[in-house]
Formats: structure tokens, C-alpha cells, sequence
């Protein structure tokens, strides 16, 4: 349960921090795309990692596999 609520808070706070690097880029261009990057790196290395082990860790990965 702990880590289902830490991902909806990391993935909402991404997305806040992505949109608002996207509205701010329009008047301070670097800050804007140092925001943009740092949502980008959180997303792929934070939230990405923790979603596939939440979605995968209770589940038999030989099911999913193709055999001859």
C-alpha cells in the first residue's frame, strides 16, 4: 500500500514538475529545460524502476515467456 502512494505522489509531482518546466520555458529558457530534464531523469530512473517492480513482484515471469 506504501508503495502504491509513493507512486502516484512521485508520477503527480513529475508531471507537475514537467508542465510547469514547459509553461516557465517560454520566459527563462535554462531553468526551464534543467525542470524538463530533471522530470525526464526522475521518471526513467525513479518511477519507472519502482512501477515494474510493484507490477511484477508477486507474478510468475516464466507465464510470459515464449517456449519451442
Amino acid at each position: 500500500m506504501l508503495l502504491r502512494i509513493s507512486l502516484y505522489l512521485i508520477f503527480i509531482c513529475d508531471m507537475a514538475v514537467l508542465f510547469y518546466g514547459l509553461y516557465i520555458k517560454s520566459s527563462d529558457i535554462i531553468f526551464g529545460e534543467k525542470l524538463i530534464g530533471i522530470s525526464v531523469l526522475v521518471f526513467c530512473f525513479l518511477f519507472m524502476p519502482l512501477f515494474l517492480y510493484y507490477r511484477y513482484r508477486n507474478k510468475k515471469l516464466d507465464d510470459y515467456l515464449y517456449k519451442d
